[in-house]
């Protein structure tokens, strides 16, 4: 499915490249059968085909990187200058994992611009507060625990996806609820937050989260005690409709409006776009897609994996060139069993046909665009 939106009749500028030159460099030609996947039908975005050459040669690519990929993937790109987004399956609640930070964060600047949470006031983190997964931060717990703040936890759970460290910024700002309030709030359609880290991977794995879990590799025990029917039947529950899902669409409008300003305050949006620019996860996904004088600010989710497949490998963010102009783009995949490098590859892909497009748009180099000779690599 291809899906063109747009909030208001902003002039779409929006394209990307060639499917054939974008096909020939990364993807391979067997495609799987997508699964049955709950879609999102909450937004009241206008549809709009599309208007011009540049905006069909969009929608080619667009189809051309979901349909040939080795697994179920939904892009949607955003000109956040302008507003016109297009979309392949951008509709539709994809798994998030780590991806959900970026909303934690949110609600946690939020709160600090009216007040209600200070980024300095010191804490301290107790073996208690410890969660699973990738959490960098719990060897710095020893027995007096760690004195700490709200503005170093919030870099490190976007930078690191640290859990620990974003399941404290998550509670001291008011739980999953409040994160809830706040995209309602904010009119942010199509995303889901789940009940928090210990529960969510939880119950992904088809067991009930004990703090015990936490710590001599428990939950993993936990987890391989139960019988593998067991696991699949959570794992195919949890891919079919995720408890913390998000559309491709929701993702990147939410992203437009917090780089434009229109989520925080300036001194926030700074911030957080700031902190995302120097994210260390996925060097290779988004990112490997820049080139020379354009900057991301992104954060990545990657989910567990049964079988050979995983639930949820993704990456989210904005990209900005020299000019000052930027894309919000999201990059979501489901399920898939396709090796690391063809994932990466399709991430790369987008972000390099929307620089290629904006060139083309700048008056560089149309002709290279409509041949295909302006896309290129690194």
């Amino acid at each position: 499915m291809v899906v063109a939106y747009r909030r208001s009749a902003r002039i779409a500028r929006l394209a990307l490249l060639p499917a054939a030159a974008l096909l020939s460099s990364f993807v391979p030609q067997a495609t799987i059968a997508r699964t049955a996947a709950h879609q999102y039908q909450g937004h009241a975005l206008e549809s709009m085909a599309p208007q011009n050459e540049a905006q069909r040669i969009l929608a080619q690519t667009v189809r051309a990187i979901g349909e040939n990929f080795n697994g179920d993937i939904g892009i949607a790109v955003e000109d956040v200058q302008t507003g016109w987004t297009t979309a392949y399956d951008g509709d539709t609640l994809f798994p998030q994992q780590s991806v959900s930070k970026f909303w934690v964060a949110l609600t946690a600047l939020d709160k600090v611009d009216r007040g209600e949470l200070s980024l300095s006031a010191p804490f301290t983190l107790h073996k208690e507060d410890v969660t699973l997964f990738h959490q960098p931060i719990a060897a710095q717990i020893g027995a007096n625990g760690y004195r700490t703040n709200i503005a170093e936890l919030m870099t490190r759970a976007l930078q690191q996806s640290d859990n620990t460290c974003n399941d404290a910024v998550l509670w001291r700002a008011g739980g999953p609820e409040a994160v809830r309030a706040f995209l309602r709030t904010k009119g942010i359609e199509g995303i889901r937050f789940g009940p928090g880290e210990r529960k969510l991977q939880s119950a992904i794995a088809g067991i009930e989260w004990h703090q015990s879990y936490a710590s001599n590799g428990g939950f993993y025990k936990a987890r391989d005690a139960l019988p593998y029917s067991a696991r699949r039947a959570a794992f195919e529950r949890y891919i079919a409709s995720p408890m913390d899902g998000a559309a491709p669409l929701g993702v990147v409008d939410a992203l437009s409006r917090l780089k434009r300003g229109e989520l925080l305050s300036a001194a926030s949006t700074q911030r957080l776009l700031g902190i995302m620019s120097h994210t260390k996860t996925g060097p290779q996904r988004l990112k490997g897609g820049l080139q020379l004088g354009w900057t991301l600010s992104h954060k990545t989710g990657t989910g567990q994996v049964l079988g050979g497949v995983q639930a949820g490998y993704n990456d989210i963010g904005v990209i900005t060139g020299p000019d000052g102009h930027s894309y919000a783009m999201a990059v979501l995949i489901r399920r898939s069993s396709a090796p690391l490098q063809q994932r990466m590859a399709a991430m790369q892909a987008t972000v390099r046909a929307a620089i290629a497009y904006h060139r083309a748009a700048e008056g560089e180099d149309l002709a290279g665009y409509r041949s295909g000779r302006s896309y290129g690599g690194r």
